[in-house]
């Protein structure tokens, strides 16, 4: 019964779509009216979060099987399997404009470099005042973040061969391979010949080096009881299934009520930005808490980077594939933007503290880019 209880989201996912595939053409969002297709949309958008959660349950039992900097590892990479998943469904949905990816990777680099990093710093600076960290770490990030970013989100904009913010021929070659290299470089150096920068330094011990104290990993940020890796790997898979299975029926849904509301195209993005990342972010947030701010700082600025690494080669691969076309490259405001979050995330890890100052000005930069999605409609 425990077991029951604790798959129950992966079986829910896979009834609901069941009944809608069952169903058929009575409930496409044509056929039942905004009004309906809002309420259906809540449905799936709150079966896909359940499953979401139960997904990171498992990542976060086989992050206390494996440690640090592995556990986070896999968190960050099944949210990101999650991502794909949906910006993929939105592409192939049949109507989906060339930015509706762009506005979906460019809302999670937003939510999780203001929204998430600004809520953990101030949450975590009010209650322990000051938060420790591996400089290491936060600088290995923003060293791969930085490039990643400017060649996928903003190059696209200022070059010539391409109308618009697409890519050309040789550009899209380029970032695929780029992407893939930079990330496969990063993963070795995470997981292999300096992990021991992502780990939480132990207080008093000043900035990690190789060789130096680390914090021991603890089992209580899962939330789950941890059994078997085979047990937590199918768990993984089948809380996953169910919310690419479903993602295609979000996608229309979102869709047809954005354009029935009048809204803008960028709040597409949020939503679904939204809904991949809030898992992943009370986890983040939980630690912040805890004063184990390298760990939120892995989950934070890992999805960031893997965003860019892997979402953007997977979505340039899928285009190129179907023939679709894909703008990447933002709008001059939003380019301001970035660059100013690039930029007031380095200073914010370039020391070896960080305090609630510092989440007031990311969640200040976040409420602007929420004005600005609402501004530029």
């Amino acid at each position: 019964m425990s077991v029951f209880r604790t798959e129950l989201p992966s079986l829910v996912g896979f009834l609901l779509f069941a009944a809608f595939t069952l169903v058929g053409d009575s409930l496409k969002p044509e056929t039942v009216g905004v009004s309906v297709s809002l309420i259906l949309l809540g449905v799936i958008f709150a079966a896909v979060l359940w499953c979401a959660f139960s997904v990171v349950r498992h990542a976060g039992c086989l992050a206390t099987i494996f440690g640090e900097p592995f556990g986070t590892l896999i968190l960050t990479l099944a949210v990101i399997g999650i991502e794909v998943a949906l910006i993929v469904a939105i592409m192939l949905s049949g109507d989906a404009v060339p930015t509706l990816a762009r506005e979906t990777m460019f809302s999670v680099v937003m939510i999780v470099l203001n929204g998430l990093v600004g809520l953990c710093l101030l949450l975590g600076g009010l209650r322990h005042k000051h938060l420790t960290y591996n400089l290491q770490g936060a600088n290995a990030f923003l060293s791969i973040l930085v490039p990643l970013a400017v060649f996928a989100l903003v190059l696209p904009r200022m070059t010539q061969s391409a109308p618009g913010g697409a890519l050309s021929g040789l550009q899209t070659g380029f970032e695929l391979v780029m992407s893939v290299l930079l990330y496969g470089v990063f993963l070795a150096m995470q997981t292999v010949t300096h992990s021991n920068i992502f780990r939480q330094p132990v207080a008093g011990d000043g900035p990690v080096a190789e060789g130096a104290k680390v914090e021991e990993d603890d089992d209580g940020h899962h939330g789950g009881e941890v059994r078997s890796v085979s047990f937590h790997i199918f768990g993984l898979f089948g809380a996953l299934l169910p919310i690419i299975l479903l993602s295609k029926k979000l996608a229309l849904y979102v869709d047809f009520g954005m354009d029935g509301l009048g809204a803008p195209l960028a709040l597409s993005g949020f939503i679904v930005a939204s809904l991949v990342l809030m898992p992943e972010g009370l986890s983040a947030l939980q630690a912040a808490v805890a004063n184990k701010l390298q760990r939120a700082v892995n989950i934070c600025l890992g999805s960031a980077v893997a965003t860019i690494g892997l979402t953007v080669p997977a979505v340039l691969l899928v285009g190129w594939i179907m023939g679709l076309k894909v703008e990447l490259g933002l709008e001059t405001p939003e380019i301001i933007l970035l660059l100013l979050t690039l930029v007031v995330s380095m200073l914010t890890f370039g020391a070896r503290t960080t305090n609630y100052l510092q989440g007031a000005v990311h969640l200040a930069l976040f409420a602007a880019y929420v004005m600005m999605i609402f501004d530029l409609a």
